[in-house]
């Protein structure tokens, strides 16, 4: 079964609470997190976790796209985060383990992000640990991006891979995901998908998660 996870990027961040209740019908919750280093962008930060824990009980998968996320894994954790996924392009690989590590200790789902310029392969050492990885179908920072086809090949090989040595593990895109694209993912082995704008700019938020799950 296909999952749907509303980005809050594309929310009124004015009206957070409303918003959220309005993608109840959703499987997860994507949190974005931006730093303005290893993005351009600055969203938010625990603060604005915690408050979204305390108005949902819906599953929070916080997006982390943070220089050395190392740093921050407890405070998400404490703050009420359910998954937190670490970009691979982010640190060294002996500080991404490290993150991992302190995701099992606080109890929090473990995934691993790749951004466009970033091979499949590369979640290799870390496959059997984690419990969701993420294929970045546009650059990460900003919402509203076009989706890009190139990396349907990014997914296809992630899919392999985890069918191979995890397939307990989930599949998850972000980036572009529409009623149009939706499928193309699902198709490349996707099980999780991100969509921002195809939910909150529907005239109807419900109608748009159940379209989006095909």
């Amino acid at each position: 079964m296909i999952k749907i996870a509303p980005s809050i990027l594309s929310a009124d961040f004015a009206n957070l609470e409303r918003d959220i209740k309005a993608a109840s019908s959703a499987d997860y919750l994507h949190v974005d997190v931006m730093d303005g280093a290893f993005v351009p962008n600055i969203t938010i930060g625990v603060p604005v976790v915690s408050s979204i824990r305390k108005c949902t009980d819906m599953f929070l998968d916080v997006h982390l796209m943070v220089e050395k996320p190392v740093r921050y894994i407890e405070a998400f954790a404490k703050a009420g985060a359910d998954l937190l996924s670490v970009h691979l392009e982010a640190d060294h690989p002996t500080r991404i383990a490290e993150a991992l590590r302190i995701m099992g200790d606080c109890g929090v789902k473990k995934a691993a992000a790749l951004r466009p310029i970033t091979k499949a392969e590369a979640v290799l050492p870390y496959i059997e640990e984690l419990d969701l990885v993420l294929v970045m179908t546009v650059e990460p920072g900003f919402g509203g991006q076009a989706f890009m086809e190139s990396q349907l090949e990014t997914v296809r090989r992630v899919r392999a891979l985890i069918d191979k040595y995890n397939p307990a593990c989930e599949l998850e895109v972000d980036g572009g995901i529409a009623p149009q694209t939706a499928p193309l993912a699902a198709e490349a082995g996707a099980n999780v998908l991100v969509a921002g704008s195809a939910v909150y700019g529907a005239a109807d938020i419900p109608a748009a998660i159940a379209a989006l799950r095909g």
